[in-house]
């Protein structure tokens, strides 16, 4: 699961692909700026992974998100998440408040440098 997502191509396409539908490797290649034979090669891999699945319609074979496997790799991370959050990425009440001032300000650190790549990802999308 892990490496799956750990290339950031493949995060890529599924985003586009949940934000778009399905979609063919030659549209996602266009999009995503790599070429057509790497994009089969990253769809090849999310199918094997089953993130992916793809349906041929003629010559056209969309890709699409499989909402089942994501579901599963959502409730697999949560399970190895030690944070209590379960899987809302928040921590709950009762551990913050018994939280040490270094654990906390971790979080903080933490918190902000996501909301910092969260904010370059905007802008980036916003440019486009």
């Amino acid at each position: 699961m892990f490496r799956v997502l750990a290339v950031e191509t493949r995060v890529k396409i599924l985003e586009l692909l949940k934000a778009q539908g399905p979609l063919g490797a030659k549209e996602i290649a266009k999009q995503t700026g790599i070429t057509a034979a790497a994009a089969s090669q990253h769809l090849k891999i999310l199918k094997q992974s089953g993130l992916v699945r793809s349906e041929r319609k003629g010559y056209w074979i969309p890709y699409a998100i499989n909402e089942e496997a994501l579901h599963e790799y959502r409730r697999r991370l949560t399970e190895i998440c030690t944070c209590g959050c379960q899987g809302t990425g928040d921590w709950k009440e009762q551990e913050v408040q018994a939280a040490s001032l270094e654990s906390l300000e971790k979080y903080a650190a933490d918190l902000q440098n996501e909301l910092r790549t969260v904010r370059e990802r905007i802008k980036e999308m916003k440019s486009k």
